[in-house]
């Protein structure tokens, strides 16, 4: 991916993780467009900020994703990369029947929101040199988050697509896929604060200076997260689920 000189969509660039890296792309040149569902908070993003533009988006809504592409791709022709950031994460319980709502919810926003956006944009990104298509997972693709068992799939569903999506579009479109480690955002109740998840900022800097690699790499790994990534390989799984799932709800 070329650092500058792009035109970049990024989903879910509200807050967190998103906007982060929003303003760093940014920063370096790029005309960037965020979406989200908040009218108020795109705007905040972007507020003071020329080339960096704000397009309301419902995942949820599969007409809505088409109409929205649709727009995107007339009001900014030059678009090459898309970043499908958007996420939600909900708690479950699991040992006893529930309201699969909150499950729902997950696989509709954080699976098929990121194969309907890419399908109502790949035939222009094909078309447009120098694309990219970025799908952000997590290291809990790789050991799961226990009380957030959907969720977890939902990422690993990710991971597995974003496999073969960069086979199937080599040489067409460079695919790369970010997976966080636990960072500080407002993603769940605490986590802007929790200790031992990664400061935000420090974070999108590390994330940046991968990106810088040339080539850029098929996955951008922080180095919180490589242990989690490389979990079963390492044989460590059943260690950093422990660690993982202590992490996430100290005493």
């Amino acid at each position: 991916m070329k650092r500058t000189g792009n035109t970049i969509l990024i989903t879910g660039g509200g807050s967190g993780i998103g906007e982060a890296l929003a303003h760093r792309f940014h920063d370096l040149g790029n005309t960037v467009i965020i979406a989200g569902r908040r009218q108020d908070a795109l705007d905040k993003a972007i507020e003071g900020r020329a080339d960096m533009h704000a397009v309301t988006l419902d995942v949820e809504d599969p007409a809505a994703i088409a109409a929205f592409a649709k727009t995107v791709i007339d009001r900014f022709p030059a678009l090459n990369v898309l970043i499908n950031n958007a996420g939600i994460m909900r708690r479950e319980t699991v040992d006893t029947a529930r309201d699969l709502a909150d499950a729902e919810a997950m696989i509709t926003t954080n699976v098929l929101g990121p194969i309907r956006l890419i399908d109502a944009m790949v035939d222009h990104l094909v078309a447009r040199p120098d694309s990219v298509i970025v799908n952000v997972t997590s290291g809990l693709s790789f050991v799961p988050l226990i009380v957030a068992p959907t969720y977890s799939a939902t990422k690993a569903a990710v991971h597995s697509y974003t496999v073969s999506l960069r086979e199937v579009l080599k040489g067409k479109v460079e695919v790369i896929e970010l997976a966080p480690p636990g960072v500080q955002t407002e993603l769940t109740p605490g986590q802007a604060t929790r200790p031992g998840y990664q400061p935000l900022e420090g974070f999108a800097d590390e994330v940046l200076a991968l990106f810088d690699a040339q080539p850029t790499p098929a996955e951008i790994l922080v180095q919180r997260v490589r242990p989690l990534r490389f979990a079963e390989r390492d044989q460590q799984v059943e260690t950093l689920l422990a660690k993982v799932n202590a992490a996430a709800n100290p005493e």
